[in-house]
C-alpha cells in the first residue's frame, strides 16, 4: 500500500534562511504521525509543504501519491486542515460555515447539508448550528474547525496544534474524538506543544529542531532510547556542581536546568540504588515521558521566538 506521505531530503529556504534542512520521513496510511519541536523548529513549514501552502526548495515530497511540486491543487482537494487559528467566518452561523466550506470542494448542496448536520451532531454542536461563530466558546469553535476540516471527507487530516488554549475538559473530549478517528484508520498528522497529547495519539513522532530531524520513532521507543524508565528530579541548589560531578562519576545520564538536575535511569533498581545516596536534599522520582525526550533533544533554554 502506498505511503500517505513520503519526504526525501526535504528542504525549504526563505530569503536565504533555511527553515527545513534535508529531512526524510514516511507516513503510513492509517497512522497518526506527530511532528514535534520548539517554536521556530521548522514544524509549521513542514506542515505547510505537506498541505500545499508552500513549495519545497529542494528534495522530494509526495502526498497521497501526488508530487507536492506539480500536483498542489489535487493534494489540497484530498486533505483536510485544522489550522492553529480557527479562521471561521464570523458572518455566518455554524451550519453555514460548514456548507460554504463544502462548496469550495465541489460537494453538492444536499450532500453538504447532510454531512454538516452529521458532523455537528458528532461534535455535540447540533444545538449551536444556527448560532453565529462569535457566540461560540473556544472549545466549540475548535470542534467546528475540526468539522470544517472533515466536511469533504479528506483522505488525510492535518492537525496544527488543535487543542491549544482549550480547557482540560474540552481538550480531553477532542483527544477522545481523534482516538475514534484512529480506530477508523484515518491518517492524521499532528503538531502539538502538549507532550501528553502526542504520547496519547501518535503512533510515531518526528522530533525536529532548527530545521533538522533529531529522531523519529514511537513515543515509547523514543523514551526508552533517550531517557530510560525512571527520572529523579534533584533540587540541588548551591550543591549543583557536587551532584553533577557525582552523577558523572557514576556514569548516570542527566540534564541540568536552573539548579535542578534531571537524572535518567534504565530501570527501577538503578534509580533506587541511586536515591539511597540522596540525604538532606529534596528530590522527586517519576516515570520517564515524552516531555523528557523533548527537553533533552531540544534543550531547556527559552528561544527568542518562544
Amino acid at each position: 500500500m502506498t505511503n500517505a506521505v513520503v519526504a526525501q531530503n526535504l528542504a525549504k529556504d526563505f530569503d536565504g534562511i533555511t527553515a527545513v534542512k534535508n529531512i526524510s520521513f514516511e507516513i503510513k496510511p492509517g497512522e497518526c504521525f506527530g511532528i514535534l519541536g520548539p517554536n521556530g523548529a521548522g514544524k509549521s513549514t513542514t506542515m505547510k509543504m505537506i498541505y500545499g501552502h508552500v513549495v519545497p526548495t529542494k528534495g522530494d515530497l509526495f502526498v497521497l501519491g501526488l508530487n507536492a511540486r506539480t500536483d498542489i491543487k489535487r493534494i489540497k482537494s484530498k486533505i483536510g486542515v485544522v489550522p492553529q487559528e480557527d479562521g471561521l467566518d464570523v458572518d455566518f452561523n455554524s451550519l453555514e460555515n460548514l456548507q460554504i466550506f463544502a462548496s469550495y470542494y465541489g460537494v453538492p448542496r444536499d450532500i453538504a447539508k447532510a454531512r454538516a448536520e452529521h458532523l455537528l451532531s458528532e461534535m455535540k454542536l447540533s444545538e449551536q448550528k444556527f448560532r453565529h461563530v462569535e457566540a461560540l466558546s473556544g472549545g466549540m469553535k475548535r470542534r467546528l474547525a475540526i468539522a470544517r476540516g472533515m466536511i469533504h471527507q479528506p483522505e488525510l487530516l492535518v492537525l496544527d496544534e488543535p487543542t491549544t488554549g482549550l480547557d482540560p475538559q474540552a481538550r480531553l473530549w477532542i483527544w477522545n474524538y481523534f482516538e475514534n478517528l484512529k480506530a477508523q484508520k484515518k491518517t492524521m498528522i499532528l503538531t502539538t506543544h502538549y507532550m501528553e497529547e502526542a504520547e496519547r495519539l501518535c503512533d510515531r513522532v518526528a522530533m525536529i529542531d532548527q530545521g533538522v530531524m533529531l529522531d523519529c520513532a514511537s513515543p515509547a521507543e523514543l523514551v526508552k532510547k533517550h531517557i530510560g524508565a525512571e527520572v529523579v528530579e534533584i533540587s540541588s541548589g548551591s550543591e549543583t556542581s557536587y551532584w553533577k560531578s557525582k552523577l558523572s562519576t557514576l556514569k548516570i545520564d542527566f540534564q541540568d536546568h536552573e539548579n535542578k538536575l534531571f537524572a535518567f535511569f534504565p530501570n527501577v533498581q538503578a534509580r533506587q540504588s541511586f536515591i539511597m545516596q540522596l540525604q538532606n536534599i529534596h528530590y522527586v522520582t517519576r516515570l520517564a515521558n515524552l516531555n523528557d525526550v523533548f527537553l533533552k533533544l531540544a534543550g531547556y533554554s527559552m528561544r527568542g521566538d518562544a
